[in-house]
Protein backbone atom coordinates (compact mmCIF):
# COMPACT_ATOMS: atom_id res chain seq x y z
CA UNK A 1 0.00 0.00 0.00
CA UNK A 2 1.14 3.15 -1.00
CA UNK A 3 1.93 5.76 1.79
CA UNK A 4 -0.19 8.77 2.03
CA UNK A 5 1.78 11.98 2.71
CA UNK A 6 -0.09 15.37 2.46
CA UNK A 7 2.67 17.43 1.36
CA UNK A 8 5.47 17.37 -1.33
CA UNK A 9 7.80 19.19 1.95
CA UNK A 10 6.11 15.92 4.36
CA UNK A 11 7.57 13.23 1.62
CA UNK A 12 10.53 14.61 1.59
CA UNK A 13 11.76 14.73 5.19
CA UNK A 14 10.52 11.22 5.62
CA UNK A 15 12.94 10.21 2.90
CA UNK A 16 15.73 12.53 4.32
CA UNK A 17 15.17 10.50 7.35
CA UNK A 18 15.34 7.25 5.81
CA UNK A 19 12.09 6.70 7.94
CA UNK A 20 10.09 3.90 7.01
CA UNK A 21 6.67 4.49 4.47
CA UNK A 22 3.67 3.24 5.35
CA UNK A 23 2.69 -0.30 3.88
CA UNK A 24 4.27 -3.90 4.31
CA UNK A 25 6.24 -3.68 1.38
CA UNK A 26 7.91 -0.50 1.52
CA UNK A 27 12.30 -0.67 1.03
CA UNK A 28 14.97 1.75 2.73
CA UNK A 29 17.28 1.99 -0.37
CA UNK A 30 20.53 3.10 0.20
CA UNK A 31 21.73 6.29 -2.21
CA UNK A 32 25.51 6.72 -2.22
CA UNK A 33 27.26 9.68 -3.84
CA UNK A 34 30.18 10.86 -4.17
CA UNK A 35 31.84 13.50 -1.95
CA UNK A 36 33.69 15.25 -4.86
CA UNK A 37 33.18 18.23 -7.09
CA UNK A 38 36.13 18.27 -9.11
CA UNK A 39 37.59 15.40 -11.27
CA UNK A 40 41.51 14.99 -11.71
CA UNK A 41 42.42 14.81 -15.38
CA UNK A 42 45.94 14.21 -16.80
CA UNK A 43 48.25 17.21 -16.61
CA UNK A 44 47.14 18.53 -13.60
CA UNK A 45 44.01 20.23 -14.92
CA UNK A 46 40.84 19.87 -13.18
CA UNK A 47 37.24 19.68 -14.02
CA UNK A 48 34.55 21.11 -11.96
CA UNK A 49 31.77 18.20 -11.66
CA UNK A 50 29.46 16.71 -9.46
CA UNK A 51 26.50 14.44 -9.69
CA UNK A 52 23.94 14.35 -12.93
CA UNK A 53 20.95 15.93 -11.49
CA UNK A 54 18.40 13.54 -13.59
CA UNK A 55 20.31 10.67 -12.93
CA UNK A 56 19.67 11.04 -9.13
CA UNK A 57 16.63 13.03 -9.00
CA UNK A 58 14.52 10.85 -11.56
CA UNK A 59 15.15 7.44 -9.23
CA UNK A 60 14.70 9.29 -5.93
CA UNK A 61 11.26 10.54 -7.16
CA UNK A 62 10.35 7.50 -8.64
CA UNK A 63 11.35 5.92 -5.14
CA UNK A 64 9.40 8.38 -2.86
CA UNK A 65 6.24 8.39 -5.10
CA UNK A 66 6.13 4.30 -4.64
CA UNK A 67 6.58 4.67 -0.41
CA UNK A 68 10.13 3.68 -0.17
CA UNK A 69 12.52 5.64 1.99
CA UNK A 70 15.61 6.80 1.04
CA UNK A 71 19.26 7.27 2.90
CA UNK A 72 21.26 9.68 1.15
CA UNK A 73 25.06 8.65 2.14
CA UNK A 74 28.84 10.07 0.15
CA UNK A 75 32.00 8.67 1.52
CA UNK A 76 32.53 11.30 4.18
CA UNK A 77 30.21 12.83 4.56
CA UNK A 78 30.17 15.94 3.12
CA UNK A 79 27.00 17.38 0.52
CA UNK A 80 27.37 16.39 -2.91
CA UNK A 81 27.54 19.03 -5.66
CA UNK A 82 25.46 18.60 -8.99
CA UNK A 83 27.20 18.94 -12.20
CA UNK A 84 25.89 22.56 -13.47
CA UNK A 85 26.46 20.52 -17.40
CA UNK A 86 23.61 18.47 -15.83
CA UNK A 87 20.71 21.38 -15.59
CA UNK A 88 19.56 20.65 -19.15
CA UNK A 89 15.72 20.39 -19.70
CA UNK A 90 16.36 17.43 -22.48
CA UNK A 91 17.53 15.12 -19.46
CA UNK A 92 14.28 15.58 -17.74
CA UNK A 93 12.16 15.22 -20.79
CA UNK A 94 11.33 19.22 -20.93
CA UNK A 95 11.29 22.42 -18.97
CA UNK A 96 8.26 21.10 -16.56
CA UNK A 97 10.01 17.95 -15.50
CA UNK A 98 13.05 19.44 -14.38
CA UNK A 99 11.62 22.18 -12.62
CA UNK A 100 9.48 19.85 -10.66
CA UNK A 101 12.68 17.25 -9.72
CA UNK A 102 14.62 19.90 -8.87
CA UNK A 103 12.38 21.33 -6.30
CA UNK A 104 12.69 17.96 -5.04
CA UNK A 105 16.42 18.13 -5.08
CA UNK A 106 15.72 21.24 -3.29
CA UNK A 107 13.35 20.48 -0.73
CA UNK A 108 16.00 17.15 0.36
CA UNK A 109 18.48 20.10 0.66
CA UNK A 110 21.04 17.41 -0.56
CA UNK A 111 23.22 20.33 -1.33
CA UNK A 112 23.19 22.58 1.33
CA UNK A 113 26.80 22.55 3.10
CA UNK A 114 24.99 23.34 6.60
CA UNK A 115 21.73 21.31 6.33
CA UNK A 116 22.73 18.52 4.05
CA UNK A 117 20.96 15.14 5.30
CA UNK A 118 23.81 12.76 3.73
CA UNK A 119 25.50 10.32 6.09
CA UNK A 120 28.90 9.25 5.94
CA UNK A 121 29.91 5.76 4.91
CA UNK A 122 31.51 5.38 7.91
CA UNK A 123 27.89 5.83 10.08
CA UNK A 124 26.30 4.15 7.33
CA UNK A 125 28.86 0.96 8.15
CA UNK A 126 28.89 1.43 12.11
CA UNK A 127 24.69 1.50 11.50
CA UNK A 128 24.96 -1.74 9.63
CA UNK A 129 24.33 -2.42 6.02
CA UNK A 130 20.91 -5.39 6.65
CA UNK A 131 18.64 -2.01 7.11
CA UNK A 132 19.12 -1.54 3.43
CA UNK A 133 16.90 -3.47 0.71
CA UNK A 134 18.99 -1.76 -1.99
CA UNK A 135 21.58 0.70 -3.36
CA UNK A 136 21.64 3.14 -5.66
CA UNK A 137 25.11 4.87 -7.33
CA UNK A 138 23.88 7.75 -10.00
CA UNK A 139 26.27 9.19 -11.95
CA UNK A 140 27.97 12.55 -13.00
CA UNK A 141 31.97 12.32 -13.14
CA UNK A 142 32.72 12.48 -9.75
CA UNK A 143 32.11 8.99 -9.09
CA UNK A 144 35.79 8.90 -10.80
CA UNK A 145 37.41 10.65 -8.50
CA UNK A 146 36.90 9.21 -5.31
CA UNK A 147 34.20 6.13 -5.31
CA UNK A 148 35.87 4.03 -8.09
CA UNK A 149 38.66 3.81 -5.16
CA UNK A 150 37.26 3.61 -2.26
CA UNK A 151 37.62 0.40 0.40
CA UNK A 152 34.42 1.83 2.38
CA UNK A 153 32.33 1.59 -0.85
CA UNK A 154 33.93 -1.94 -1.78
CA UNK A 155 32.49 -3.34 1.95
CA UNK A 156 29.66 -2.08 1.51
CA UNK A 157 28.66 -3.65 -2.30
CA UNK A 158 30.44 -6.85 -1.00
CA UNK A 159 27.47 -7.02 1.75
CA UNK A 160 25.07 -6.24 -1.41
CA UNK A 161 26.22 -8.80 -3.62
CA UNK A 162 26.51 -11.68 -0.96
CA UNK A 163 23.23 -10.81 0.62
CA UNK A 164 22.26 -10.38 -3.11
CA UNK A 165 19.92 -7.53 -2.60
CA UNK A 166 19.74 -4.79 -5.74
CA UNK A 167 22.50 -2.94 -6.65
CA UNK A 168 22.03 -0.24 -9.12
CA UNK A 169 24.04 2.08 -10.88
CA UNK A 170 24.12 4.88 -13.65
CA UNK A 171 26.29 6.44 -16.37
CA UNK A 172 29.66 6.87 -14.51
CA UNK A 173 27.89 5.88 -11.38
CA UNK A 174 28.72 1.61 -11.84
CA UNK A 175 32.92 2.50 -11.86
CA UNK A 176 32.07 2.45 -8.32
CA UNK A 177 31.97 -1.45 -8.89
CA UNK A 178 35.86 -1.49 -9.09
CA UNK A 179 35.81 -0.80 -5.17
CA UNK A 180 34.83 -4.03 -4.59
CA UNK A 181 38.26 -5.44 -5.60
CA UNK A 182 40.89 -5.84 -3.30
CA UNK A 183 43.07 -2.76 -2.90
CA UNK A 184 41.33 -1.07 -5.58
CA UNK A 185 43.26 2.37 -5.27
CA UNK A 186 46.18 0.42 -6.26
CA UNK A 187 44.26 -0.50 -9.05
CA UNK A 188 43.04 2.55 -10.55
CA UNK A 189 46.47 3.68 -9.90
CA UNK A 190 47.57 1.14 -12.10
CA UNK A 191 45.48 1.69 -15.06
CA UNK A 192 45.86 6.07 -14.71
CA UNK A 193 49.16 5.18 -15.01
CA UNK A 194 48.66 3.24 -17.74
CA UNK A 195 49.72 0.36 -17.04
CA UNK A 196 48.13 -3.00 -18.45
CA UNK A 197 46.46 -4.93 -14.99
CA UNK A 198 43.79 -7.11 -14.61
CA UNK A 199 41.70 -7.63 -11.37
CA UNK A 200 41.78 -10.84 -9.54
CA UNK A 201 39.12 -11.86 -7.74
CA UNK A 202 36.82 -9.86 -8.30
CA UNK A 203 33.07 -10.30 -7.12
CA UNK A 204 31.85 -9.31 -10.00
CA UNK A 205 34.00 -10.88 -12.58
CA UNK A 206 31.98 -12.27 -15.33
CA UNK A 207 28.46 -10.55 -15.00
CA UNK A 208 27.20 -8.38 -17.85
CA UNK A 209 27.18 -5.07 -17.26
CA UNK A 210 27.21 -1.27 -18.86
CA UNK A 211 28.54 2.09 -17.68
CA UNK A 212 29.54 5.12 -19.83
CA UNK A 213 31.01 4.06 -23.12
CA UNK A 214 34.25 4.94 -24.39
CA UNK A 215 32.87 6.55 -27.34
CA UNK A 216 30.39 8.72 -25.22
CA UNK A 217 33.28 9.80 -23.74
CA UNK A 218 35.23 10.96 -26.73
CA UNK A 219 32.23 12.29 -27.98
CA UNK A 220 31.26 14.52 -24.93
CA UNK A 221 35.15 14.83 -24.34
CA UNK A 222 34.41 18.97 -25.08
CA UNK A 223 32.90 19.43 -21.78
CA UNK A 224 36.35 18.93 -20.26
CA UNK A 225 37.44 21.78 -22.40
CA UNK A 226 40.53 20.18 -23.97
CA UNK A 227 41.23 18.42 -20.81
CA UNK A 228 41.43 14.39 -20.88
CA UNK A 229 40.62 11.92 -18.34
CA UNK A 230 43.04 9.60 -16.55
CA UNK A 231 41.14 6.48 -16.95
CA UNK A 232 37.41 5.85 -18.73
CA UNK A 233 35.04 4.10 -16.80
CA UNK A 234 34.36 1.47 -19.36
CA UNK A 235 38.05 0.38 -19.74
CA UNK A 236 38.23 0.48 -15.75
CA UNK A 237 34.99 -2.26 -15.83
CA UNK A 238 36.40 -4.27 -18.55
CA UNK A 239 39.96 -4.29 -16.88
CA UNK A 240 38.35 -5.78 -13.86
CA UNK A 241 36.50 -8.23 -15.70
CA UNK A 242 33.34 -7.24 -16.53
CA UNK A 243 31.55 -8.39 -19.42
CA UNK A 244 30.82 -5.15 -20.72
CA UNK A 245 27.99 -4.19 -23.58
CA UNK A 246 26.48 -0.85 -24.82
CA UNK A 247 24.13 0.80 -27.42
CA UNK A 248 23.97 3.78 -29.29
CA UNK A 249 25.46 7.02 -27.84
CA UNK A 250 23.24 8.88 -25.52
CA UNK A 251 20.37 6.03 -26.34
CA UNK A 252 18.74 3.86 -22.64
CA UNK A 253 20.83 0.98 -22.50
CA UNK A 254 20.11 -1.13 -19.53
CA UNK A 255 21.75 -4.84 -18.12
CA UNK A 256 20.30 -6.42 -15.53
CA UNK A 257 22.69 -9.78 -14.29
CA UNK A 258 21.81 -11.30 -10.87
CA UNK A 259 21.38 -8.88 -8.32
CA UNK A 260 23.25 -6.02 -10.54
CA UNK A 261 21.20 -3.40 -12.73
CA UNK A 262 23.62 -0.90 -14.61
CA UNK A 263 22.69 2.03 -17.20
CA UNK A 264 25.10 3.27 -19.87
CA UNK A 265 24.26 6.89 -19.63
CA UNK A 266 21.81 10.02 -18.79
CA UNK A 267 18.96 8.49 -20.77
CA UNK A 268 19.33 5.32 -18.95
CA UNK A 269 18.18 6.63 -15.43
CA UNK A 270 14.69 5.33 -15.56
CA UNK A 271 14.76 2.74 -16.74
CA UNK A 272 17.27 1.48 -14.53
CA UNK A 273 14.94 3.17 -11.60
CA UNK A 274 11.99 0.92 -13.14
CA UNK A 275 13.66 -2.01 -12.84
CA UNK A 276 14.80 -1.53 -9.22
CA UNK A 277 11.38 -0.81 -8.27
CA UNK A 278 10.52 -3.78 -9.80
CA UNK A 279 12.66 -5.27 -7.12
CA UNK A 280 11.88 -4.05 -4.10
CA UNK A 281 8.83 -5.47 -2.67
CA UNK A 282 10.81 -8.85 -2.78
CA UNK A 283 13.72 -6.93 -1.41
CA UNK A 284 11.70 -5.58 1.32
CA UNK A 285 11.01 -8.90 2.88
CA UNK A 286 15.27 -9.67 3.73
CA UNK A 287 16.28 -6.46 5.15
CA UNK A 288 17.99 -8.56 8.05
CA UNK A 289 20.68 -10.42 5.80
Amino acid sequence: MKAVIPTAAALASAAVLGLCAAGAQAANVLVVLSDASTLALRGQRVYETGFYANELMQPVKKLMDAGHSITFATPLGKAPAVDRNSLDASLFGGEAAMREHLALLAQLKLTSVSASPVLSLARVEQGGYAQYDAVYIPGGHAPMQDLIRSPAVGRLLAHFHSSAKPTALVCHGPAALVAALDRPEAFVAKLESGARVDGKGWIYAGYRMTVISNAEEEAGKGYLNGGVMKLTPQTALERAGGKYSSGPNWAPHIVSDRELITGQNPASAVGVADLLLARLPAAALNTTK
